[in-house]
């Protein structure tokens, strides 16, 4: 949202509090006024030696100052609870922002921290072979493409964020694959595991090229924490009528099934048999971009062998 969006937002919101405080002013000072004329109207009496310019009344200032008094303390009251009614009102759409604001500054630091620890993997990699007098000029390529690779995941959240749609809005299946596993290549190979990726059909998906590569790493970094060392992650990809379904399978200790859902709420953490599986909001954020495709994602099978997620998007 841009900063004359937030200008007005904020303009809008001082706008409706003094219009609720100034009509509850208003009206209070209105039926203040009504009920002290019927109150000096009931307790006034005819004087007895009437002046010559007509009949007169006679009000006893010990009856009316009472109600003078309480109606001045319930209309402060009334004022003050409208007034706080009215802020409450007008304050909901920026603390909208602010929750807003914190979920993004959330989202970005879970997405970022995957392409960093590549990051910095490689270039410990780049740094080692540099010492052996080995070549690194390949690794060097790819520390460019891993930079390029945060980039577009800021871009895409930001666009997220403002609900808006990325300008390409298809992208190379087999191509995502490849660059969610050259991204994440570094981080496998530390923990001894084999990246499989299988692309079963030449398919397109209906999403930015950006969330793609997005879901696929969280999906794989997901499998990768919890897959043993010396095992393999499977990554494959089928066109299934107007869908294309991709699948990440990893040999951990699988999910119970009372877990299948809730892992994919925010910071929601399941347990494995033997393990503990840490799932934060990656998984979350999945959810969040398919659905936001026209896709979906769950977990398609799980048990003590391991466990499938399956990631549906339309196809282009």
């Amino acid at each position: 949202m841009s900063d004359d969006a937030d200008r007005r937002r904020v303009r809008a919101a001082a706008l409706r509090v003094g219009a609720w405080v100034g009509a509850a002013s208003a009206a209070t000072i209105v039926v203040g006024v009504a009920i002290l004329l019927g109150v000096l109207s009931a307790t006034a009496r005819a004087e007895r030696d009437e002046p010559p310019w007509g009949d007169a009344l006679v009000v006893d200032v010990d009856d009316v100052v009472p109600v003078v008094v309480l109606l001045g303390v319930l209309g402060v009251l009334l004022v003050a609870g409208i007034a706080a009614l009215a802020a409450r009102r007008a304050a909901a759409p920026l603390g909208e922002a602010l929750r807003a604001q914190r979920t993004f500054v959330a989202d970005a630091s879970h997405e970022l921290r995957t392409p960093l620890t590549a990051l910095s993997t490689r270039i410990q990699l780049i740094q080692r072979r540099h010492a052996r007098g080995e070549p690194f000029e390949a690794e060097l390529a790819r520390l460019r493409a891993d930079a390029d690779a945060m980039d577009d995941v800021l871009t895409d959240l930001l666009l997220a964020a403002e609900d808006a749609a990325a300008p390409d809005r298809s992208a190379s299946v087999a191509a995502a694959m490849h660059e969610a596993e050259a991204l994440l290549a570094p981080l496998a190979e530390r923990r001894g595991i084999a990246l499989d990726v299988r692309v079963h059909a030449p398919v397109a998906a209906r999403v930015a090229p950006a969330t793609l590569v997005r879901m696929l790493v969280a999906l794989l970094d997901n499998a990768l924490q919890h897959a043993p060392e010396g095992s393999a992650v499977t990554v494959t990809a089928d066109a299934d009528g107007g869908q294309v379904a991709l699948r990440v399978a990893d040999h951990g200790a699988g999910i119970p099934v009372a877990e299948h859902e809730r892992i994919f709420e925010r910071f929601a953490s399941a347990e494995g048999e033997g393990r503990r599986r840490g799932f934060g909001i990656g998984l979350a954020l999945v959810r969040q971009a398919s659905e936001r495709a026209g896709g979906s994602v769950r977990i398609e099978r799980s048990s003590p062998a391991g466990t499938v997620m399956l990631l549906r998007l339309p196809r282009a």
